[in-house]
């Protein structure tokens, strides 16, 4: 059973041409997708071709839909590619002609680093001639990838999709509220982003709940899955903050919720919902 936000709806069931600009590429309406990527294989992942490559040495792939979308619409999984895989949506975009991406970047808790590579990745895709934007997905500590990639590229991002999503690595890996944290990943969370101490990380104000109005700004949907037992990434510390805040903002956010439901199982029974709002949203830009 699935309860609503307040505002929820109640319906359920991207080479011809390039231009550089402000350091990013953009991609020509025009643009035909090339997926010939440099020494890939081929496979298939959900029924689907997908395109095995390297890139920066690190493991990347595209999925092409069957039928694909002329607005050549992708969706982008950050982590967990492959965890509960058919409740989270991607499956079904496939079948809703749009693309599927990934790009592996490491247990990097959506570090400087790891946003550096994403955008590159990005880049090589839209010269390829995917949608200039993406959809991210988000599950669980990809959460703070979909958002800090988002608030580093508002312009490049049409909706966030957040399963379990953290959005404060203060609740988790941190711990520092009402769920359990995570001690290994929280001293490999302040080594990644080279904070000097765990002051300095509690301190800090660069958390996806505290970086709402570029996305608000630049017109960037967000719809989240939370289960409402979760202890692990309260969604009190986390989706609810950010659901408030950014109505506030006067942004576009859903939150679909799980009655008794812990951190897991991800995604819903029928992700439907989830897809209806990234295929309205998307499909507006």
């Amino acid at each position: 059973m699935i309860r609503q936000g307040t505002a929820a709806t109640s319906r359920c069931g991207l080479w011809a041409v390039g231009m550089l600009l402000a350091g990013w590429v953009c991609c020509s309406a025009a643009q035909e997708v090339n997926l010939d990527f440099p020494e890939q294989t081929l496979d298939q992942w959900q029924g689907f071709t997908r395109h095995k490559f390297q890139f920066e040495g690190r493991e990347a792939w595209v999925v092409e839909p069957q039928q694909p979308r002329a607005e050549r619409l992708f969706s982008w999984c950050l982590i967990f590619p492959d965890a509960f895989t058919e409740r989270c949506a991607a499956p079904q975009l496939l079948a809703a002609g749009c693309y599927h991406v990934y790009c592996d970047v490491g247990n990097t808790f959506g570090a400087p680093e790891a946003i550096g590579r994403l955008g590159r990745f990005h880049d090589e895709l839209c010269r390829r001639g995917l949608a200039k934007k993406a959809v991210l997905i988000g599950i669980s500590r990809g959460g703070l990838y979909a958002h800090n990639y988002a608030v580093a590229h508002p312009e490049r991002v049409s909706v966030i999709y957040g399963d379990a999503a953290v959005l404060d690595f203060k609740s988790w890996p941190g711990g520092l509220g009402v769920g359990k944290g995570s001690s290994a990943d929280w001293r490999e969370l302040l080594k990644l982003y080279e904070f000097q101490d765990e002051a300095a990380a509690k301190a800090y104000t660069g958390n996806p709940v505290d970086q709402l109005e570029p996305l608000q700004k630049a017109g960037v949907a967000l719809i989240y899955v939370v289960g409402d037992a979760d202890d692990v990434v309260p969604w009190s510390e986390n989706t609810q903050r950010v659901e408030t805040r950014y109505r506030e903002l006067g942004g576009v956010v859903e939150v679909l919720h799980k009655p008794e439901v812990g951190h897991h199982p991800h995604g819903l029974d029928d992700p439907a919902p989830v897809v209806q709002f990234i295929l309205k949203h998307a499909a507006s830009k």
